[in-house]
């Protein structure tokens, strides 16, 4: 079908619905960043295959919506005469900057109504768009079903990737043991059942995995955990094997995925409180247990907590999974970068080398998301991913960045580098330090228990703001154990977060900057937070960053003067570092890639200095 026929079909299925509007969010039923091909509504709708957007079709009209990451991409591949293409964030010329809810607000034809599925929908959500439809004078409606699946043909079959036990060796925490934690917090709060509807919540619980969607280990499902430490695991059955039904036990008791909306039912007629997450449940779940006699309980799941902060078995197991991670990044990184090696590889041939030496590894599991092999002005798009439409040679620019990351059974990896693969000018490798700058700044920080992410956003952006340089992404997300490689709910970014870093905790940290047409700078490694050891005037202890990626940072595009000599400190012990933890293993598989890190960790100086002697360190950089 043309994406003409798509939104005429579309439209049909709103008119035997009664209804003059619809949207079409990003997310699924499970309301994760990767949904499986049968319930991609709005790469089917729209040809935009991003994992962050929405659609608004009106019935004489249409709008798609994404973010900073993302305003590149939709540009090229969201028909411009189908839909106003649009940005959430600022200075993105010439895309407009409009939220969803305003061009509502702006379009929705008075006394409409406007229709949404309410199983892909969260109250937060829904509370934003019921204020948009009733200030254009219109009624926001639920549907009893998705017109755009009635529109779908050909619709893809659901997954049946089968579920698979997460051992212990692993996990570093039984089930048992979780779930009695979240049992005493259910008591504490006087609530019944949390009902759990984010498949990666299920999963950390019950220490099991999936492969149901692409990147993210999940099995697609929903659970209830009650107070007395039981579970109701709603999947499709056929993907549990009697492997995971002894690996669970008697007390996780197995439901079809299409039960869950019954069983709550049944729990709200009993009178129970239930605790929902209203920031990632469906709003059908809310409406369940409000219109059955169910007393509701909003407030963030505390799994999301629980999970977060791993344990010390999660923590050893990130560790060596980012020492076998930077091994496999190391050899990539030295391959392209043999004489006239650049020449040879384009985005895809290269992001293919780093899966294929990566997969070498022990422990892999596949990627943890798709990898963002940008090269020249490719790059300058956030989350760009390299297709053969638009697949250029590593020479089209000077700079090329690579975003990758893997899922190892041990732990998950994300890192960003970017590197000079011909000759760069004063510009570029000014605007890469500057970067680096901010990179080292978060690294470097002590900050007092109780700080959140925003407050050390600042310092990730101060070197670019002295210029008048942006970037508009986040410089932070939490990152599971093998799990996905984006978590809530800490992050850095200059939003109010109000969820303070807390000890164990896995983070990025990845300040960037893109000239559009040009090239993109991003240097990413994951952190973990850890007790500094001392304590502020007032008493509150101080916490810092110990860095779990372990990549050399491209000496060639650092401009040493810009650094303060604590930067140039930081730099040259972190290289110290990775040359101590990567070599050994290095020399054992890749005499070359050994070599080339030598020279890629060597000591840098300023121009006056003399040349340092290296160190040979271990923990973390104060």
């Amino acid at each position: 079908m043309t994406a003409q026929n798509k939104l005429a079909a579309l439209r049909a299925e709103m008119t035997k619905r009664d209804i003059d509007g619809f949207f079409v969010p990003r997310a699924d039923e499970f309301q994760g960043e990767y949904v499986p091909e049968c319930n991609d509504r709005l790469a089917w709708i729209s040809g935009f295959t991003g994992s962050a957007g929405a659609a608004i079709v009106l019935k004489d009209k249409a709008a798609f919506f994404t973010d900073g990451r993302y305003t590149l991409q939709a540009r090229d591949q969201v028909n411009a005469k189908n839909f106003d293409v649009c940005s959430t964030a600022k200075d993105q010329l010439p895309t407009p900057t409009i939220s969803p809810t305003e061009w509502i607000e702006k379009n929705l034809p008075a006394n409409a109504k406007f229709g949404i599925d309410p199983w892909v929908h969260t109250p937060n959500d829904v509370k934003n768009i019921k204020a948009s439809v009733e200030k254009a004078g219109g009624t926001l409606v639920f549907v009893d079903s998705n017109p755009l699946d009635a529109a779908w043909a050909n619709r893809p079959a659901t997954p049946q990737e089968p579920a698979v036990p997460h051992p212990l060796q692993f996990a570093g925490k039984s089930s048992e043991e979780k779930r009695d934690e979240l049992a005493d917090l259910l008591k504490q709060k006087n609530v019944a059942a949390l009902a759990i509807t984010l498949p990666e919540e299920v999963c950390w619980l019950l220490n099991v995995r999936g492969g149901d969607v692409p990147c993210t280990p999940f099995a697609l499902s929903y659970a209830i955990a009650n107070q007395d430490s039981t579970v109701d695991w709603f999947i499709d059955q056929n993907k549990v094997g009697s492997d995971v039904k002894k690996w669970i036990g008697a007390d996780v008791r197995l439901h079809d995925l299409g039960e869950f909306a019954d069983h709550l039912k049944s729990l709200a007629q009993h009178g129970r409180k239930i605790w929902l997450d209203s920031g990632s449940a469906p709003i059908k779940a809310q409406d369940i247990i409000t219109q059955n006699g169910g007393s509701l309980h909003a407030e963030r799941s505390p799994l999301q907590m629980m999970k977060a902060i791993k344990n010390p078995v999660e923590i050893q197991g990130t560790i060596e999974a980012h020492i076998r991670d930077g091994v496999a990044l190391t050899r990539f990184l030295a391959a392209i970068s043999e004489p006239g090696a650049a020449a040879k590889f384009d985005e895809l041939s290269a992001s293919d080398l780093l899966e294929q030496i990566r997969a070498e590894g022990d422990n892999f599991r596949g990627l943890s998301f798709d990898t963002i092999s940008g090269a020249g002005g490719n790059g300058a798009i956030v989350h760009y991913r390299s297709s053969p439409g638009t697949n250029q040679p590593l020479l089209s620019g000077p700079i090329y960045l690579v975003d990758s990351g893997a899922q190892y059974l041990d732990g998950t990896t994300d890192v960003t580098r970017t590197v000079a693969v011909d000759k760069v000018t004063p510009e570029m490798k000014e605007h890469v330090t500057r970067v680096l700058k901010g990179h080292i700044q978060v690294a470097m920080a002590v900050f007092p228990e109780g700080t959140t992410g925003d407050k050390l956003d600042v310092k990730a952006r101060a070197s670019l703001k002295e210029v008048g340089l942006v970037y508009a992404h986040g410089t932070g997300h939490g990152v599971g154990s093998y799990l996905s490689v984006h978590e809530g709910p800490c992050s850095i970014g200059p939003s109010s977060n109000t969820v303070p870093l807390a000890p164990g905790m896995v983070i990025s940290n990845e300040p960037g900057y893109y000239k559009e047409g040009a090239y993109g700078i991003r240097i990413e490694s994951l952190v973990t937070v850890v007790d500094a050891g001392k304590k502020d005037a007032a008493g509150k202890s101080l916490l810092a960053f110990k860095t779990l990626t372990m990549a050399p940072i491209d000496r060639n595009l650092i401009e040493p003067s810009l650094l303060t000599d604590d930067e140039l400190k930081w730099l040259n012990d972190y290289h110290a570092e990775v040359r101590s933890k990567l070599l050994p293993r290095l020399d054992k598989v890749d005499s070359k890639a050994a070599e080339f890190l030598k020279k890629a960790t060597a000591p840098l100086q300023k121009p006056s200095q003399t040349q340092p002697n290296p160190r040979k360190i271990d923990g973390f950089f104060l």
